[in-house]
């Protein structure tokens, strides 16, 4: 694994309410490059990605960012930290009542005190970056959805991002397309050497743009490392969840038949 890490997670566990979600997490996320986390639904990789983006709470000496302390941020120092981020929502998170244009706008309106002309032009190229040159008129309404996450990609790097953060790029989406969102990541990394976090549980998409992986489960990292590290795991739910195999479950078809028979 890499040792530049941006970002370095220490230890991390979380809580709604008395139920544990993540259980001493650890691993580092490297400087410009595509870090996959992925595993099952539920493993916890949506609550992961909201303490990396600090919707969560976060206690202090669990996750690091350039080697400063998450959990200690106060309210400015999180703002600031804010600004040098960038979030892709699953759904892409637009709003319905603003043009494409005016959504990309809304970030740079609120976080900087440039002229709106400025502005306008700023977010067509952030269009232009993600292939919908043409449509800063247009309702997310008016879209497919492809368009709609492309929109959205647009909007999430209004301020120039140094870190990316995109929550299931492909769900929703048919396999053409998200292939093609795939590639469109991988390619802004490349040209603006910008530093991305995917959650996904989307096997074929991981292994297409990931410079590193980390596979969840129950809310523990089962595996991390390159993925070629990955598919020689030999953790079984690592090698079960890389095979898609469903769980063996044991039913007890003498005992069920009993209990209907019982209830009848």
């Amino acid at each position: 694994m890499a040792t530049d890490n941006i970002i370095e997670i220490r230890g991390l566990t979380s809580y709604y309410g008395h139920r544990r979600i993540l259980k001493d997490i650890r691993f580092g996320i490297p400087r410009n490059g595509v870090t996959v986390i992925m595993g099952r639904s539920g493993c916890g990789k949506t609550t992961l990605l909201r303490h990396l983006i600090g919707l969560k709470r976060t206690l202090p000496l669990q996750l690091f960012v350039e080697g400063q302390d998450l959990g200690r941020f106060n309210e400015g120092a999180m703002k600031r930290y804010r600004r040098r981020i960038g979030v892709l929502f699953q759904s892409g998170a637009l709003f319905n009542s603003m043009t494409l244009s005016e959504n990309i706008a809304v970030p740079l309106s609120v976080h900087t005190r440039l002229a709106e002309e400025t502005i306008r032009i700023m977010a067509l190229i952030k269009l232009h970056l993600v292939g919908l040159s043409g449509f800063g008129d247009y309702m997310p309404s008016q879209l497919s959805g492809g368009m709609r996450k492309r929109a959205g990609l647009a909007r999430a790097m209004a301020m120039d991002p140094e870190i990316l953060f995109v929550d299931e790029p492909s769900s929703g989406l048919d396999p053409i397309t998200a292939a093609g969102l795939d590639r469109l990541l991988v390619e802004l990394k490349d040209t603006l050497g910008m530093t991305i976090i995917v959650v996904t549980h989307e096997l074929e998409s991981a292994f297409l743009i990931a410079d590193q992986m980390a596979v969840l489960d129950d809310g523990r990292v089962l595996a991390a490392g390159s993925p070629e590290e990955i598919r020689g795991s030999r953790d079984p739910r690592v090698m079960q969840f890389l095979r898609r195999e469903a769980d063996e479950e044991e039913t007890d078809t003498s005992r069920y038949l009993d209990s209907l028979l019982k209830a009848g």
